[in-house]
């Protein structure tokens, strides 16, 4: 007779995501790992005294979601600032800050966080005149939903001495200006803003923890268990650690060193210190973070080809061909995986043809590195993914369900490229693996609206091929694909026993639920390394 566990979810639909034994009944965990996946029948032997019994209610138990491209640590820092996702018009816009500010009258700087491009009518800018409107003796800086571009009031500008002086800005960045050289109050990308980043005062250290940790049972109650957190460093790294230590830790966290334009190769040895700094399972660093171009909703993202209605233009990029080669080989040398944010089809191709050239100054390795996002490829590219085994690390949330979304993002492509744009049955029939995320705070962090997302996409017009995913391949890049994206596949990612405890159960059988009604599933109960993170 085996030990009795710790655990026991009978009576539910398990999808295993393990293809030996794709579908059971039950579950069995002791300590931190599963020792049982079963029939109900053959699951009482597991049974004790002291078992806690879960009745699964015939609904899905999954394997606890990973979500692939998440910014957990900054992310839950952006909490305490002026939530904008809701808004829609100029009118909320004004609504809310003005409540905000009157809330927190003490606060020095008024920051506004994950404000649509489509708030503003006809694809317009948001001007420094229209925030002075709003607010003009504090400094305010708003900031889009993908944090690629940030609008700022008068007073911001001037404080950060912006408003009327030229200064340079970093690689694929613009302080946009007027006719009389004064900043309108759009600054597009990180080295037009960064300035700013530097004079709003910073959350308390205590406050950064309570902040974290929101965040973290947010994550935690969406059935999250495990995620490859972007933009990181050995600060983000250390915030992980003092948590797992106090016990407060709700998920697995892969954490990269960001490399920026101007980090010297010989700063890299901050990335080895720190995967030297991980010895858990909790907690995990082998891998550094590139970006390489912007996005194309600002014309920022870099393409092969000129932009809809503008000639001569295909955005740009952060790093040259060189410059990025030179340093993803040296990174790729000490053993690191590299990931890289490419939205347009040139930045695509610049990360392959770096990739290829890595492997032959390098050697072949199993090295995964990734591609982040992908919002268009070149078909020529697709074989290219897995010829070179590189992950395509994908957002299904990224992309418009129809053509009636206000969102710019097919006005700035043209049409004759909407083939390849959001391409994840593409990507994946050329036999690339993917793995799926949500880019929290950038969309929703609920995989549920990812996979809504992922199963009821619609050509954007006729003619063009079917994306939408079927539910076992993205209940699969939310799990095992996700789990073998950071070299995990034996350890998490599915439920079969000798794995570790990390689960979801939901609140109803998702493969009974029509696709448009996905979303309104919940997750009833999140299991991380045997414990129970989140129960409803």
């Amino acid at each position: 007779m085996p030990h009795p566990a710790d655990f026991l979810i009978h009576n539910a639909r398990v999808f295993t995501a393990d293809h030996a034994n794709p579908h059971a009944e039950a579950v069995a965990v002791r300590g931190n790992q599963i020792v049982f996946v079963g029939s109900n029948l053959d699951a009482e032997a597991w049974r004790g005294p002291n078992t806690r019994r879960i009745d699964g209610q015939q609904c899905s138990l999954l394997p606890g979601f990973i979500d692939s491209h998440f910014h957990l640590y900054t992310g839950s820092l952006e909490l305490g600032d002026i939530q904008l996702q809701s808004v829609k018009s100029l009118d909320d816009l004004a609504l809310t800050i003005r409540a905000y500010a009157t809330t927190y009258p003490e606060a020095d700087w008024l920051v506004g966080r994950g404000l649509q491009y489509s708030v503003v009518p006809h694809h317009q800018s948001i001007t420094r005149h229209q925030l002075d409107a709003i607010v003009a003796d504090r400094p305010l800086v708003v900031f889009a939903y993908d944090v690629h571009t940030a609008w700022a009031n008068t007073e911001a500008l001037r404080l950060a001495g912006i408003l009327s002086e030229e200064r340079p800005v970093g690689p694929n960045s613009e302080i946009v200006r007027a006719s009389d050289g004064l900043a309108t109050g759009e600054l597009r990308e990180f080295g037009a803003y960064e300035v700013l980043l530097d004079l709003i005062p910073p959350p308390s250290e205590a406050r950064k923890r309570e902040l974290l940790q929101w965040g973290m049972a947010q994550t935690a109650a969406f059935g999250i268990t495990s995620i490859h957190n972007m933009f990181g460093d050995s600060e983000q790294l250390s915030a992980y650690h003092a948590a797992e230590a106090a016990g407060d830790l709700l998920l697995r966290v892969y954490c990269p060193l960001h490399v920026k334009p101007e980090t010297p190769i010989e700063a890299l040895a901050e990335a080895v210190a720190m995967r030297a700094a991980c010895s858990g399972e909790m907690v995990r660093s082998n891998c550094v973070k590139f970006f390489m171009d912007g996005v194309i909703e600002t014309y920022t993202g870099l393409l092969l080809d000129d932009y809809a209605g503008q000639p001569d233009n295909r955005g740009g990029a952060l790093f040259s061909a060189e410059h990025f080669t030179r340093m993803a080989t040296a990174a790729d040398r000490l053993g690191m995986q590299i990931f890289v944010h490419a939205v347009g089809d040139g930045a695509v191709r610049r990360i392959l043809d770096s990739y290829a050239a890595i492997r032959q100054t390098n050697g072949l390795r199993d090295s995964r590195h990734r591609i982040e996002h992908i919002e268009l490829i070149h078909p020529a590219d697709l074989p290219r993914f897995a010829d070179l085994g590189v992950i395509a690390s994908m957002q299904p949330a990224h992309a418009i369900l129809t053509l009636d979304d206000p969102d710019p993002w097919p006005r700035r492509v043209p049409e004759s490229r909407w083939d390849c744009a959001f391409a994840w049955q593409t990507l994946r029939a050329a036999g690339a693996i993917l793995a799926f995320g949500s880019d929290w705070p950038v969309a929703s962090a609920n995989p549920l609206t990812g996979i809504h997302f992922a199963l009821n996409r619609r050509p954007w017009r006729d003619g063009l091929p079917q994306q939408c995913q079927s539910l076992t391949d993205t209940l699969l890049s939310y799990t095992r694909d996700a789990a073998y994206a950071e070299f995990q596949e034996q350890r998490k990612g599915q439920l079969r026993p000798g794995l570790l405890a990390d689960l979801v159960l939901l609140s109803d059988d998702i493969f009974t639920v029509p696709p448009d009604a996905v979303e309104q599933i919940q997750p009833v109960l999140t299991m991380c390394d045997g414990r129970i993170t989140y129960e409803a």
